[in-house]
């Protein structure tokens, strides 16, 4: 039988206002990534359904995968450095029953920190992680 139901998707218009130039985003400039979804709160990290481009990641010690930079967690994503942190590079859908999320970051290049999704709280700039993304020059 042929399934002929009403299949409805939702987009996000990307919004890379925080990135001062495309430098640092040539393809092969921007390691993969996968998104541990468990460590993004829904109400906060993708309350439309997308985790926004700019969020400040790091990655889970146990598992590799990564998360919402967090300077007071205890698995990893309080800790910084060039292969531990980055700024995710494009939205992603967080699809319902999704734990993982493939994507990529942003290691290098011109950025506006004011311009970030997060100004407070998991998932913001950090001085911390800001002084380890050494090769991202943020100014306004």
């Amino acid at each position: 039988m042929t399934d002929i139901s009403v299949l409805s998707t939702s987009r996000q218009a990307e919004d890379r206002s925080w990135l001062l130039s495309p430098h640092g985003t040539d393809p092969g400039t921007t390691p993969s990534v996968t998104l541990d979804v468990s460590k993004f709160t829904a109400g906060t990290h993708y309350p439309n359904g997308y985790v926004p481009s700019g969020i400040v990641i790091a990655k889970v010690t146990a598992t590799g995968l990564w998360g919402p930079y967090d300077s007071t967690a205890n698995d990893g994503r309080e800790l910084v450095g060039d292969d531990r942190t980055g700024i995710l590079y494009g939205s992603l859908p967080i699809r319902t029953g999704s734990s993982k999320v493939g994507g990529a970051r942003v290691v290098h290049g011109f950025v506006d920190p004011a311009k970030l999704p997060f100004q407070a709280g998991a998932g913001s700039l950090g001085a911390a992680a800001k002084t380890a993304l050494r090769l991202i020059h943020f100014s306004a």
